[in-house]
């Protein structure tokens, strides 16, 4: 049974081969003054940057620049664009980028209106004021869905702790460019980190209730998209429709419609960002290794679901067994979609030691809203049999 929900998402999506044609058109919604925020060289290499300056130019903005914005991208790095904003005074925010850009950008817009934001917004989850900054996006990369949701990840160096923050709907961009070309020249291996981190949104809402619900038949179909475009994009890296199916199931897996009426278990999410904030590895490769391992520790308490997603998600149809068999078929499919697409599934492979497994374990939060809740010491196990 479906429980009430109110359901409110504020972003206007242009989707296409000519979605930057839409660029224009909005920015002739904002003021003069433009908080251009990207990453590194790679949209400069793509011809992009040039695009956009040239876009600010003809809508007669003034143009502030906040560049090199880290794949994890960090507090002080927000916390520069913030001041930008407080002190120029800027009307809008343009992220472009993949989400971390994106999240970067949520959170300079917070930051700007905030005495201590680190303490406020990512600790005590204090609501933030009604009047932000705008923020718009072009998104160059999928995997965070954060160009429809209000998700910031940051990673404070200080403390090390990289801790996520959902905003409300004030805070989620305003209007988001979605040309899956643009995705082309992103490298193997962060597009398929970006797919991971969609499969793994998909299941740390799937793997929740009990009950018959919508929400679980969309998360099936978002899950078997995954599945059967990866294959594609790794063979063919400029096939739009494997991209653009990917790109759209990025954005439906996380901008909370797929979530609705669900409890939802975020553990793998909150295991994985600590993970990151010691060794700096791509987000979806470090969810990859650890996936396998925590489902495995978990599916008992949530059986029928485990079974609902072998046969599915992955279509296998066995009979004369246990649903604890099936169960276990299901995870051992996922690991072979790993494996087989060439992600990461040892946290070796990411450059994490033994020595971090218990820091780990003891600074990551702990989520109740799962099947089950772990102990340090049962994240810790699942950590040791991941290495």
């Amino acid at each position: 049974m479906l429980k009430d929900f109110v359901y409110y998402n504020p972003t206007k999506i242009y989707f296409g081969k000519d979605s930057m044609d839409n660029l224009e058109i909005e920015l002739k919604n904002y003021g003069k003054k433009v908080l251009f925020v990207y990453g590194g060289g790679s949209i400069k290499r793509s011809g992009l940057y040039n695009k956009v300056i040239q876009s600010l130019k003809n809508t007669n903005k003034t143009i502030y620049e906040l560049s090199d914005v880290l794949p994890n991208p960090t507090y002080e790095k927000m916390m520069e664009g913030a001041n930008i904003v407080k002190k120029e005074k800027i009307d809008l925010i343009l992220a472009v980028g993949g989400g971390s850009v994106i999240d970067c950008a949520k959170g300079i817009a917070a930051a700007a209106k905030a005495k201590n934001p680190w303490r406020s917004f990512w600790i005590k989850n204090k609501p933030t004021p009604k009047k932000l900054c705008p923020i718009g996006s072009i998104l160059t990369m999928t995997g965070t869905g954060s160009e429809m949701n209000g998700g910031s990840v940051i990673t404070n160096t200080d403390v090390n702790l990289k801790k996520g923050r959902v905003f409300d709907a004030n805070n989620y961009p305003k209007f988001s460019i979605l040309n899956p070309e643009l995705t082309y020249t992103v490298p193997e291996y962060q597009m398929l980190s970006g797919i991971f981190d969609i499969f793994s949104h998909l299941m740390e809402q799937y793997f929740s209730g009990t009950d018959d619900n919508v929400s679980d038949y969309l998360l099936e179909g978002l899950m078997k998209v995954l599945i059967n475009n990866t294959p594609i994009c790794i063979n063919e890296p400029t096939n739009y429709e494997a991209r653009s199916n990917i790109m759209w199931a990025s954005t439906m897996a996380l901008n909370t419609i797929t979530g609705l009426s669900k409890d939802q278990d975020w553990e793998v999410h909150s295991i994985e960002h600590q993970i990151s904030a010691l060794t700096n590895c791509a987000h979806g490769m470090g969810l990859a290794s650890i996936s396998v391992n925590y489902y495995k520790h978990i599916y008992k308490y949530g059986l029928q679901k485990f079974v609902r997603f072998a046969k599915n998600v992955f279509n296998i149809n066995q009979e004369n067994i246990s649903n604890e068999q099936y169960a276990l078929l299901g995870i051992e499919a996922l690991d072979k979609f790993i494996k087989e697409n060439k992600m990461y599934y040892t946290l070796q492979q990411l450059g994490c030691t033994q020595e971090m497994l218990p820091i780990i374990a003891k600074t990551c939060d702990k989520d109740s809203s799962g099947y089950k809740q772990l102990t340090t010491k049962e994240i810790l196990k699942i950590l040791e049999e991941s290495y």
